[in-house]
């Protein structure tokens, strides 16, 4: 399930990640991106992904594969995860094709926003 939380940036999507993503879910982020970034303003994703459990993390993944023409869009996706197995998939890029991907541990969350805003 996904969550919108504060961002710290007005071009970074924060989102909760636990539990399950559904389809309902990519709906509403790809809703999010529509209102907020039109269909060519380029944004990322910060995903601090907790209680996510390694069997729906591809399901996860899945989910956030929303409507394809927002992949020119995306450009920088971090995960901020203390599970390892987070870290061991963190390179999605056969999923997300073009899109920057970093792993974060949940203490390195100024880490995660740094590189997220690196290229501004």
């Amino acid at each position: 399930m996904f969550s919108f939380l504060k961002s710290r940036d007005e071009q970074t999507i924060a989102l909760g990640i636990e539990g399950k993503v559904s389809e309902e879910d990519a709906e509403r982020l790809n809703k999010y991106v529509e209102e907020n970034f039109g269909d060519d303003e380029p944004f990322n994703i910060v995903a601090y992904m907790d209680e996510v459990e390694s069997t729906s993390l591809k399901g996860a993944l899945e989910g956030l594969k929303f409507d394809t023409k927002r992949w020119d869009q995306l450009k920088r996706f971090a995960m901020i995860s203390d599970k390892s197995w987070v870290k061991a998939v963190s390179n999605i890029g056969t999923i997300f094709p073009g899109v920057a991907t970093k792993h974060f541990q949940k203490d390195e969350v100024d880490a995660a926003w740094g590189w997220i805003m690196e290229d501004k």
